[in-house]
């Protein structure tokens, strides 16, 4: 008799993930929309899944009575998890990454684009697929809560120091130095979750530029914490 209830309960457990499937594949598509082709979408969204099935067999609908609601951030946070899993920021590639960035702005100064992996290369007199490797690394961290971008650097030992709502605090202020459509990329990217694509076409402005405007706010969110 238990063991009939028992399976009765994760039949109706297994049904409830079922239920919730489409919306983990939506999920992880439009995180891969933001992603480097490099990240596959099949991996994101097997991840998700796992997570929504742990998370189904362990809802308890007398404490919480929106299932998606409660498994919402933890099926993201999991894909999230998964990409830092990858470590495609090491120590040197951090190095490189904040060397190109410097590089790209210098270029972008006289040359109004950004260079391509060949001239960047050049430039820093680095291998061109380490230069590449480098850039997805970037881009992959794009995705990533502001807490998490700030780190990169070898700046976590001021973050460390920072209270969450202090660095909210800072994040305001930094935001509030910048014209109404910069405030706006920002809101679009980490709130609406939106691609670069999509926030070009809403604003009428390059890609190049959001990326741009998006590394700025992020230094000066920086050099405001002493980082």
């Amino acid at each position: 008799m238990q063991n009939a209830y028992a399976q009765d309960l994760k039949h109706k457990e297994d049904e409830l993930a079922i239920q919730y499937l489409p919306a983990v594949k939506a999920m992880a598509f439009r995180l891969k929309e933001r992603l480097p082709s490099s990240i596959d979408f099949s991996d994101l969204a097997a991840i998700g899944t796992e997570e929504l099935i742990k998370l189904a067999r362990r809802y308890d609908d007398s404490l919480n009575d929106n299932f998606w609601g409660y498994a919402k951030k933890r099926v993201y946070g999991a894909m999230l998890d998964y990409l830092r899993s990858l470590d495609v920021l090491s120590r040197s590639n951090r190095k490189l990454v904040k060397a190109i960035d410097h590089a790209t702005e210098e270029y972008r100064l006289t040359h109004d684009e950004e260079p391509t992996d060949v001239e960047l290369a050049a430039i820093l007199d680095e291998d061109v697929e380490k230069v590449h490797e480098a850039r997805v690394a970037s881009d992959i961290y794009t995705v990533m809560p502001l807490h998490d971008q700030l780190q990169v650097g070898d700046e976590g030992a001021a973050l460390a120091q920072i209270e969450k709502e202090e660095l909210i605090d800072v994040i305001k202020n930094v935001l509030s130095n910048y014209k109404e459509r910069e405030q706006m990329i920002i809101q679009l990217y980490y709130f609406e979750e939106l691609t670069l694509k999509e926030i070009s076409e809403i604003l009428d402005i390059t890609e190049s530029r959001i990326s741009q405007i998006h590394k700025s706010v992020l230094q000066k969110i920086k050099e405001s914490i002493g980082a």
